[in-house]
């Protein structure tokens, strides 16, 4: 027996699609009245305050915010009884009183929430030993605490963009022949990352069982990174100037509840993991990426070989006494599989530099140019055959000033 057709009539809002109504990511648009919380559905964006008379008293009052920042202090209870509700209006037959659907193609995203502390991790093994071979050629490619616990460090919050806003190539010290210069960066590069949108109570001690009440959402992360600039400074320190100018982050988040049928175990480190690590149920995440440079698809990282999981990530975090607030942002790390086709990074797909990427175009490219444009899309499996959408963050960059 066949479903009854929904209202909206958008040939991408269909189950085998990634914006079908097994996704319904949440974001914030440009409206005629400001700005407004909304669900992508298919190619469309559907605003949710002109609804809000379709919703109880307390989603009315978080889906008429200007913003995510209400909806992810409220918690995991509101989070799964607004998806639940938003599932049944765009599943009917019949489209409800002002309801307005906005084409994504017209509509002008924004920043949909207020990121609070960044945290970007470094969990991709192949990645880690990659750059550990570029940069430390005569060293060992895997230092012994990375299997140990998820390396991560401290990013900044202020320069985290919304997809489609320009990335200007940044100024910084690099190595120079005869000591140390100034100007921007000459190997400016990617990092296909996958990030999580915190919400829930402010917490300390978050154990990985806890995960889903403090993760409200997955989307795309694209942490520009300065490698010239990154290796002057990698050491002793981590990153800095390298990796603060822009990070990017996909318009449209994907709640973690559509994630369900994704979820794998994360590889075997090989050794018994510290208590707070060990997860009660898996939590890795079986995600493929794609990344286009110029509209050539250069690398197609596969995110279930991750050594660690959002989960443990968040337990890591906070295991020191450090808050989780609603509007924290951490994003997984480069993701690169163990073929070269799966890099997630242009330093490894060029390894350094030395082996040049050939476009379509015939353009061959080693690091970022001005006017280069990348776009990082991904799929997950979603439940009876289905597929879950990562909306796409997308970056095009700009001369220096």
């Amino acid at each position: 027996m066949t479903a009854p057709r929904s209202w909206i009539e958008d040939p991408a809002f269909a189950a085998d699609r990634p914006f079908g109504p097994q996704t319904l990511p949440c974001g914030v648009v440009e409206t005629a009245s400001g700005q407004a919380v909304a669900v992508r559905v298919g190619d469309h964006a559907l605003p949710l305050r002109p609804l809000a008379d379709e919703f109880t008293l307390e989603l009315a009052e978080l889906v008429s915010a200007d913003s995510l920042d209400p909806l992810l202090a409220a918690g995991r209870t509101a989070w799964s009884a607004l998806r639940a509700r938003v599932r049944e209006l765009v599943t009917a037959t019949a489209a409800p009183d002002s309801a307005e659907l906005l084409p994504l193609a017209d509509t002008r995203t924004r920043l949909p929430f207020t990121v609070g502390d960044y945290v970007d991790f470094y969990s991709s093994r192949h990645h880690a030993e990659n750059v550990g071979r570029i940069f430390r050629p005569n060293g060992e490619a895997l230092l012994p605490n990375w299997t140990h616990l998820p390396v991560g460090y401290h990013g900044r919050s202020g320069t985290v963009v919304v997809s489609g806003t320009e990335v200007v190539r940044p100024h910084g010290q690099r190595a120079g022949e005869h000591g140390p210069v100034f100007g921007p960066t000459t190997r400016l590069d990617i990092e296909a990352e996958v990030g999580f949108v915190c919400g829930g109570p402010v917490a300390r001690r978050v154990p990985t069982s806890a995960a889903a009440e403090h993760i409200f959402g997955v989307a795309l992360v694209n942490d520009w990174s300065a490698r010239d600039i990154q290796a002057w400074e990698y050491a002793p320190l981590g990153p800095h100037l390298g990796k603060s100018f822009a990070t990017s982050l996909g318009a449209w988040i994907t709640p973690l509840e559509a994630f369900a049928a994704a979820r794998v175990p994360v590889p075997d480190p090989g050794h018994p993991r510290l208590d707070y690590l060990v997860e009660d149920q898996p939590w890795g995440l079986d995600i493929t990426l794609t990344v286009t440079w110029n509209g050539t698809v250069v690398t197609r990282p596969e995110f279930a070989g991750m050594a660690y999981s959002c989960a443990q990530q968040l337990a890591h975090m906070t295991v020191n006494g450090a808050t989780v607030r609603p509007g924290d942002l951490f994003a997984s790390g480069t993701v690169s599989g163990q073929e070269k086709r799966q890099r997630g990074s242009f330093l490894e797909l060029s390894w350094g530099g030395k082996e040049p990427i050939t476009l379509d175009d015939g353009a061959q490219r080693t690091f970022l140019e001005d006017g280069d444009t990348v776009v990082i899309t991904a799929t997950a499996p979603g439940p009876d055959g289905s597929v879950i959408g990562l909306s796409e963050v997308a970056g095009t960059v700009v001369a220096a000033v």
